[in-house]
């Protein structure tokens, strides 16, 4: 039997390449597959003759080894022997039986190839078979590569996600990066433009420093200008000045006589009213020691004065000096009525502020120190005008008390500056309130209570008429806070001439001499109203029994006469008591102090 050279029938277009791509694959089996859909199915090969019913055929059936052996083992020896005997034999069987139609059927679908060798040609069988192993082997090389190439493909996709991840992560880190040069740069940026703003401030500070001195020495230049103008002015108002002393030298003559007529006259004046006062000194003696109390005395005219006798002494000696050195009729004498309205003028502008007590005390000072006008003239002039103002102001106005605070404080100024200032201001507080003496004049019956007694009280007179009580009581009241805003008054630094050590002087010789009266009452609660703060203050429990006196002794005397101003009167001392009112400090007292210790002597 020999053997001859068969080929696989196997297309070459399924081998398999290893450069084959997924997709190429794919496509390549999607062809096969059009084709084989497209196409009949047809054998490997051309079926034997005995397929198609020609003649008596025969087949060879084929047992594998494993069916072989399992064979075997089921079957006894006998029929085993029987078994390999017929395979190796090649046993026929005859196929007559077989129908042809279903040989038929079965090639118009897909059936699965047979697997049959000819009866006659064992070569064609083993290459049946071996076409069939190179089928399956193909198969599973196809299976593999395509396994390969999936994973490959998956490892791309895994591949290519990671590229992503990592471009994703640098995009973000690019823009993390892009945000903090953009901070920076904004910073950097912000930077820039702070050191330009600083330089424009700082060149704008050093154009405005350029301006600001400029204009000091244009004002300095015009200061000079002034001061040039002020000293022709000067040699003016000099030679000026010496023409009128050459005038006056020439009317000198004609005064002089004038001169020595009026003071020889003003002599013996003095003389006789010398002697009156001698006169009525003693009478007052005599009818002072004709009375129980040493504080109280009685006049011919049926008139009892209630007073201490210091302060009564006191009073005589201030009223002389002003009639010995003053001239009668002062403020009608066109000699000095310049001077007057000078220091009326300088005292009208007063408001109760630090740069307006500054202004005109300074001002009072350089009029006091002038030389045209005698100091005693001035003095009185300045005293007259300071207390009228209670006259051109309005006393019920609340804001009377801080201008009365920063008259006291004007008084002071002065009266450190002019110590002579102090005896005419307080002899004319004693000519127009009896009660800053202190002093009460009490009408022992009707007949003395006449217009002359009114007068003598402080009553003024309106177009012939005595005024109302009320309008007497609320200048006394007036009167007495303007006293004692100028008694509490203290600057650091500035000695006062009159001070709180006078004021409780003065509290005490009035609780002792003076009787409880509406006046009395009135002038007492605008005493504490302006100065108990400063008492308390300074004599702390002293001043305390003070006011346990006024409480048992003053308010019990005042409450026993009953009439309508005089239960004002006491209310209003009673609520001072009561709500201890000496424990706040006056209105418009400490920052008119403050600003002038700090101010004018720091």
């Amino acid at each position: 039997m020999g053997f001859e050279r068969v080929e696989l029938r196997c297309p070459r277009e399924l081998d398999p390449r290893p450069s084959w791509t997924l997709g190429d694959v794919l496509a390549e089996l999607d062809a096969l597959d059009a084709t084989r859909r497209a196409a009949p199915p047809t054998p490997l090969k051309q079926p034997p003759d005995w397929a198609n019913g020609g003649g008596e055929k025969a087949f060879v059936m084929r047992v594998d080894d494993d069916d072989e052996d399992d064979t075997e083992d089921e079957d006894d020896g006998t029929s085993g022997g029987k078994s390999r005997a017929l395979v190796a034999k090649g046993a026929r069987f005859s196929c007559n039986d077989l129908a042809s139609s279903d040989s038929e059927d079965e090639l118009d679908g897909q059936v699965a190839p047979y697997h049959l060798m000819e009866k006659r040609d064992l070569a064609k069988s083993i290459l049946l078979e071996l076409e069939h192993e190179h089928h399956l082997k193909v198969q599973e090389e196809v299976r593999s590569k395509l396994a390969s190439l999936e994973v490959c493909h998956q490892n791309e996709i895994r591949r290519t996600i990671s590229a992503f991840a990592r471009l994703q992560k640098y995009a973000e880190s690019r823009k993390e990066i892009d945000r903090r040069l953009d901070v920076h740069f904004q910073r950097r940026i912000a930077e820039v433009l702070d050191k330009h703003l600083s330089m424009v401030q700082r060149d704008h500070e050093q154009k405005s420093q350029i301006v600001e001195r400029r204009i000091r020495d244009d004002a300095a230049l015009e200061e000079a200008k002034r001061k040039e103008q002020a000293v022709k002015e000067e040699k003016l108002r000099q030679e000026r000045a010496q023409q009128e002393a050459e005038a006056r030298q020439k009317e000198a003559a004609k005064l002089a006589a004038e001169a020595r007529k009026t003071a020889f006259e003003a002599a013996k004046k003095e003389a006789a009213e010398k002697e009156a006062a001698e006169k009525e000194a003693a009478k007052l003696r005599d009818a002072a020691a004709s009375q129980p109390s040493p504080n109280s005395q009685n006049n011919t005219a049926g008139i009892k004065v209630f007073g201490d006798k210091y302060a009564l002494e006191a009073e005589s000696r201030r009223h002389a000096l002003v009639q010995n050195q003053v001239p009668e009729n002062i403020h009608h004498s066109k000699e000095f009525s310049k001077y007057d309205r000078q220091i009326a003028k300088s005292i009208s502008k007063l408001m109760p502020t630090t740069d307006s007590v500054r202004t005109r005390a300074s001002e009072l000072v350089k009029a006091l120190n002038g030389q045209d006008c005698p100091r005693p003239i001035s003095c009185c002039l300045f005293a007259n005008k300071i207390i009228s103002i209670v006259k051109s102001r309005n006393t019920k106005d609340k804001t009377f008390g801080n201008l009365a605070f920063a008259c006291g404080y004007v008084m002071l100024l002065v009266t450190n500056q002019v110590p002579d200032a102090m005896d005419y201001l307080l002899a004319e507080f004693n000519r127009v309130c009896i009660y800053t003496v202190p002093k009460h004049m009490h009408a022992l019956n009707a007949q003395a209570r006449n217009r002359d007694y009114y007068r003598l009280i402080g009553y003024q007179e309106e177009n012939g008429q005595l005024e109302s009580t009320e309008s007497y009581l609320t200048y006394v009241v007036a009167y007495v806070k303007l006293y004692a805003a100028m008694i509490q008054t203290e600057i650091k630094g500035v000695r006062h001439p009159h001070g709180l050590a006078e004021g409780w002087k003065w509290l005490a010789m009035f609780l002792n001499s003076l009787p409880a009266t509406t006046a009395t009452a009135c002038a007492l609660h605008a005493f504490l109203k302006m100065a108990g703060f400063a008492l308390h203050k300074k004599y702390g429990s002293q001043f305390m029994k003070i006011l346990d006196v006024i409480s048992r002794c003053f308010l019990p005397a005042l409450k026993e006469q009953g009439n309508k101003m005089q239960a004002e009167a006491v209310n209003n001392l009673q609520n001072y008591l009561n709500d201890k009112i000496y424990l706040e400090e006056p209105e418009g007292q400490y920052l008119v102090q403050q600003l002038l210790s700090k101010e004018l002597f720091m």
